[in-house]
């Protein structure tokens, strides 16, 4: 069975050193016999949430908001296996763009019972000097918070280059991709491979604890 990886970039630089990494990480996919399909969301504009919760209401897997390509996007992750999320730093922090685009797909996904629930999900960052881990712990919230399984590397997932193509000379950097690739290339086949004999485990729900008396204040959707 063909397995698919698909990756979005949040740089605003459609040839940048974000792109740089997320390419190296899936060459190795690819060497391993699994699809990628890289997306350029920092290319995009993508409208940010507004908290509306219709996701709840509708359940039909996408977002009200329709004048964006989120909801092509998330079409495509549902049928992927895995998940790479890349975004420089920008003020210690993700790029504008990724982050919309994070809010608006990972709130669906909740809505629509955790529908990317143990897929595999990475984080890369590109940076010229500091911010790197902040912004890749906000990526990897993501995958938690989505019930998917983080797949780690021989270092953080990061490259250090501030010019086009100067990530290049970061020989570590560049290590650690290709190590994410075919780590992520392991994991995959090893999912596949127990499909059949490891039973899912089951989501327990009905617990929710509010910061805010749940008397005044409508709590968040279950």
């Amino acid at each position: 069975m063909s397995m698919n990886v698909i990756a979005f970039n949040g740089s605003p630089r459609a040839d940048g050193n974000t792109s740089v990494l997320l390419n190296t990480v899936l060459a190795e996919l690819r060497n391993a016999g699994v699809e990628t399909e890289l997306i350029h969301v920092g290319g995009k504009t993508v409208q940010g949430c507004t908290g509306c919760f219709k996701c709840f209401e509708n359940q039909d897997k996408h977002c009200v908001l329709k004048k964006d390509p989120v909801n092509e996007w998330l079409d495509k992750m549902i049928l992927a296996d895995g998940i790479i999320l890349g975004s420089p730093v920008y003020c210690a922090d993700l790029t504008g763009q990724i982050k919309t685009f994070m809010d608006r797909t990972s709130l669906v996904a909740c809505a629509n019972a955790w529908m990317f629930q143990r897929k595999i999900g990475a984080g890369v960052v590109a940076v010229r000097r500091a911010g790197a881990v902040h912004t890749f712990h906000s990526l990897n919230s993501y995958f938690t918070i989505a019930q998917m399984i983080v797949v780690g590397s021989s270092y953080w997932n990061m490259g250090f280059g501030m010019d086009k193509g100067e990530v290049l000379k970061d020989a570590e950097g560049l290590q650690t991709m290709r190590n994410l690739g075919r780590n992520m290339a392991w994991l995959l086949k090893c999912l596949e491979a127990t499909k059949t004999t490891v039973p899912a485990p089951q989501t327990e729900l009905g617990a929710r604890t509010n910061l805010v008396r749940d008397d005044l204040k409508p709590g968040y959707p279950v």
